[in-house]
């Protein structure tokens, strides 16, 4: 749909649209309120009772990893212990709690009327059905999503991070210590950046809070009547309508967000006063802070640059080192602030849309492949399948396997010379076009750069055959010792810098798996493997031997040149193994 040209087009356009939108914003507002009170009940019920039922045991717990970790010393330990675990585990159940009853009542409002306006999407078909029909049983099977999210971080996520805080030293074998000469001025300086930044900080944002309110109405009624920037495309306008309406509550959020911002912006001036070993450069910090804000603030909404706060350097390092752990004494924008939108044939074509958990589906999606054909080839057992679903898990499938599946789409994207990941064939995922959430720089930025090094080492099929060995192994020595695919390089510098690499994927695979999305979606992929094992078994008896999954590497996994001669001595072994058990 092309936008329309001209004012009077504009505006009729613009008048014709008004009713619509509000019909479909009613609509919305009746299913979210219809739905409201079930799905704030439904997460409100369900996270207070994994809170409160686990409360007990991750206190215990908590204190027992503390105690035991050895990064921590002595009296680092004692103050962890004293000050610092009794007020977090106090509030823990307080802003769970609350957290789920005001996140439920807003995904129980909310989602059903966003689902109303996706409804009108292009392409729907029968769209007055799914105008009533959309965004009420899903919100509900959602509600179930959240709280089985928050099971998996209770579960899963918090024993896994406290089991690396108590089993993981630092390599110089020293420990993190309280140096007690200094404490005193650091929490002076806490204080004081907490009282002043908070203050002061939270008066700018209030006096910038209603140009930023008038500024982003007139540029959503501009693009409106010219039917431009979000309201390009036609799948876009209502929530671009939906905007004009909240924007509002998203400056009074952003006001909030600041405040509360600026309670950590001044405590770090603490940190800053004990790392430097001077109170003095923390209250340097604590002026400087003002004027960090105040820069950045003004950046991002393109008011003049500079600030009337000034800012003195709080670091021993020298300038150059300053700017290069800090920010920059002007906040220049961002390429994503500068860049301009054109109109795509197809918005669900545009790389610029995807969102994270829709790449992580696409890393299981890849992930299935591989396994369904792993399975066809009998490699596969009932056995890997029961230690992936059991409670204490399975390193080769729960991180090997899908660190294996990401390592395969870093070579094809090193092959390829591409600048960022292949995600597909036609699909290409890169520092421009990456989505807006920055968490998701912690983990693309580092994949980026595993991708460079992997074409700077230029692998022959051998030794990228061994790599994706070290990758899937994830650890298990006594399968690395009885696999024989892939030859370890002759030099040993060479295979330090694959073990590195393997040790990198993993590390950022084991992050991954933290999130509480990644567990949901692990336990459907096992699911899917083992429905389709069963249905293997029912047609083709396969050997339940422990050495059937070690030969996973051994076939077509890792695509390794060989001769027709070898394939057929591995098929006559394989056939061998499965006889005798």
């Amino acid at each position: 749909m092309e936008p329309p040209k001209g004012l009077w087009a504009s505006l009729w356009n613009f008048i014709r649209f008004l009713p619509y939108f509000i019909g479909l914003l009613l609509l919305g507002i009746i299913k979210g309120i219809i739905f409201c009170p079930l799905i704030c009940l439904i997460i409100t019920i369900g996270n207070s009772a994994i809170i409160i039922g686990l409360w007990a045991a991750h206190s215990i717990w908590t204190y027992s990893c503390v105690v035991r970790a050895k990064q921590f010393g002595p009296f680092l330990k004692f103050a962890i212990c004293i000050c610092v675990l009794p007020v977090l585990l106090i509030l823990w159940p307080v802003v769970g709690i609350l957290g789920s009853i005001i996140g439920g009542a807003a995904y129980g409002f909310f989602q059903p009327m966003m689902a109303t306006f996706e409804a009108v999407g292009e392409g729907k078909s029968d769209t007055f059905y799914h105008c009533i029909v959309d965004g009420t049983w899903s919100t509900v099977k959602g509600s179930f999503d959240v709280v089985t999210d928050v099971k998996d971080v209770c579960f899963f996520s918090y024993f896994s991070i406290m089991d690396d805080l108590r089993q993981k030293g630092p390599p110089d074998v020293k420990y993190l210590e309280i140096r007690l000469l200094h404490l005193p001025g650091a929490i002076i300086a806490g204080v004081l950046g907490v009282l002043v930044d908070g203050l002061v900080i939270s008066i700018v944002a209030l006096c910038k809070g209603p140009y930023m309110l008038f500024k982003g109405w007139k540029r959503l009624f501009h693009d409106l009547i010219g039917r431009e920037g979000p309201f390009l495309e036609t799948i876009c306008v209502p929530f671009a309508g939906l905007a004009i309406l909240l924007w509002p509550l998203a400056v009074i959020g952003s006001v909030l967000a600041s405040m509360l911002a600026s309670i950590f912006l001044g405590a770090y001036a603490g940190i800053v006063a004990y790392q430097e070993s001077s109170i003095l450069f923390g209250f340097r910090y604590m002026i400087a802070a003002m004027s960090i804000y105040d820069e950045y603030s003004s950046d991002i909404l393109d008011m003049p640059e500079g600030s009337c706060f000034p800012r003195p350097q709080y670091r021993r390092k020298s300038s150059e080192s300053t700017k290069s752990t800090s920010r920059a004494p002007s906040f220049s924008k961002p390429n994503s602030f500068k860049k301009t939108y054109t109109r795509s044939p197809s918005i669900k074509n545009a790389i610029g849309e995807l969102k994270p958990l829709e790449l992580l589906d696409g890393l299981f999606r890849e992930c299935h492949e591989v396994g369904e054909r792993m399975i066809s080839e009998g490699l596969i057992t009932r056995q890997d399948i029961e230690e992936a679903k059991s409670g204490k898990g399975s390193k080769v499938i729960g991180i090997g396997f899908p660190a294996y599946c990401l390592l395969q789409a870093l070579i094809r994207s090193a092959k390829a010379d591409s600048t960022g990941i292949l995600i597909n064939d036609d699909t290409e995922l890169s520092s421009t076009n990456r989505p807006s959430e920055t968490f998701f720089d912690w983990f693309l930025n580092p994949l980026l750069i595993i991708k460079e090094q992997i074409k700077a080492e230029n692998l022959s099929p051998s030794e990228e055959d061994y790599l994706g060995k070290l990758v899937l192994w994830s650890g298990d020595l006594e399968r690395m010792k009885s696999s024989s695919v892939g030859l370890a390089p002759e030099t040993e510098r060479k295979r330090a810098e694959l073990n590195g690499l393997a040790r990198r994927l993993q590390g950022i695979m084991k992050s991954m798996s933290r999130f509480p999305t990644f567990r949901r979606r692990f336990d459907y992929l096992v699911k899917k493997l083992s429905d389709d094992l069963a249905e293997k078994q029912g047609t083709h008896s396969i050997s339940r031997s422990k050495s059937a999954f070690g030969r996973m590497v051994s076939l077509n996994s890792f695509k390794g040149k060989r001769s027709n001669g070898s394939d057929q001595e591995e098929s006559v072994h394989v056939e061998r193994d499965v006889e005798s058990s």
